[in-house]
């Protein structure tokens, strides 16, 4: 299917966070408050109930790196160091709106940057627990709670059990039509590039009116639909290698892997990432106490800093049975620990279900693209 036949509404995901910019102004002025985030684990469900609007914070470009390294180790992660390159330059327009910055303790560089971030904006830290048992739950929620009242401080407001359920409705709302979109994928071929399905949910950070945003959602996925229906498909088309996209958060590497891959050839039908089925894939219990099931639902995320972290290897397999999966193509951004040491499971899990394994470990720079498609080029046409 081609891009031309797309609908018009997928182009408002495409520059959603440049024209973010304008909409998080207008909002400020009407004096609503900013909280900034980095990660899938922050509670949105907590800033809504707070009349609060959450922002993803600018992490991935490399921009600000070399400012970031005279204060950071050179050998960190670039997400690290491009979040903090972006604080302490003031070119982010949503860190510099941001009211409060929610961080969470991810892995042992972003606990350490948050220190240095505190000095200067606004933060507060997050005690993730690293494993899943009741004992992680227990503090899981005493860390939502603890959100809860700070929230509740910085905003002199109050936020009540009400709040709390209409927010979690609200979101569950959301994931739903993003899976919906999402499963598009499963079709052959697929209607939507994965580059397209990647500007359309990295939007929803920056999309600030979320029940509008879940009626383009709903709108994009009724539209592609239909106009695949009406298309005839190409046979060249069905036969592209379908890949399944895992590991570190991709933002920022769009033009130097996704489009890559399709430029030589695959089709990117899946991602098994922070943007992808981590967010969406689990809702939030309705029908439980509000922090309760909010804790369960974002303690279960399967991100690499969990140990063990078996529930990644299950959605692997899954992903691979329910998309057609031919290759599983794991993004790796430079130090970044936890998922570099668990890419030899995720290759064994692969294997074993007879697919195709390609690790690619990277960073914001540009330098490696020619070295990445040569090698993307190889393992599509392998395929």
């Amino acid at each position: 299917m081609s891009n031309k036949n797309l609908p018009e509404i997928f182009e408002t995901f495409t520059d959603a966070r440049k024209k973010g910019f304008l909409t998080m102004k207008e909002e400020k002025d009407k004096g609503r408050n900013v909280v900034g985030s980095f990660c899938t684990y922050t509670p949105k469900e907590v800033i809504y109930a707070a009349d609060a609007i959450s922002v993803s914070l600018c992490s991935t470009n490399e921009e600000t790196i070399p400012e970031a390294e005279k204060y950071l180790p050179k050998n960190l992660c670039p997400l690290i160091k491009s979040s903090y390159g972006f604080a302490i330059t003031d070119k982010c327009p949503y860190m510099y709106f941001s009211d409060l910055i929610v961080g969470e303790t991810t892995c042992d560089g972003k606990k350490k940057m948050y220190e240095l971030l505190g000095e200067i904006k606004n933060t507060h830290v997050m005690q993730l627990p690293h494993s899943k048992n009741e004992y992680a739950l227990e503090l899981w929620k005493n860390e939502i709670s603890e959100l809860i009242k700070r929230l509740e401080k910085e905003f002199n407001i109050k936020i009540t059990e009400e709040k709390l359920r209409d927010s979690i409705k609200l979101f569950n709302e959301e994931r739903r039509a993003i899976k919906e979109l999402y499963e598009l994928g499963k079709l052959n071929p697929s209607p939507i590039r994965g580059s397209e399905m990647h500007e359309a949910l990295h939007s929803s950070n920056y999309k600030f009116n979320r029940i509008a945003y879940i009626n383009e959602i709903k709108q994009l996925v009724k539209s592609i639909k239909e106009t695949y229906l009406q298309s005839e498909q190409k046979e060249s088309d069905k036969n592209k290698p379908r890949i399944l996209i895992t590991g570190c958060p991709t933002g920022g590497l769009v033009d130097k892997v996704i489009r890559q891959i399709e430029e030589v050839g695959g089709s990117v039908v899946c991602f098994e990432s922070c943007l992808g089925s981590k967010n969406f894939e689990m809702l939030v219990d309705e029908d439980k106490d509000p922090i309760e099931a909010i804790a369960e639902k974002y303690i279960n995320i399967p991100c690499s800093v969990m140990s063990p972290n078996d529930g990644r290897m299950d959605v692997i397999k899954k992903y691979i049975e329910e998309y057609n999966i031919d290759g599983v193509i794991e993004v790796t951004l430079t130090a970044c620990h936890t998922y570099a040491v668990e890419t030899e499971k995720v290759r064994r899990t692969v294997e074993e279900c007879g697919k195709s394994y390609l690790n690619i470990e990277t960073n914001y720079s540009n330098s490696d693209a020619p070295q990445l498609r040569t090698r993307l080029e190889a393992f599509i046409e392998m395929l």
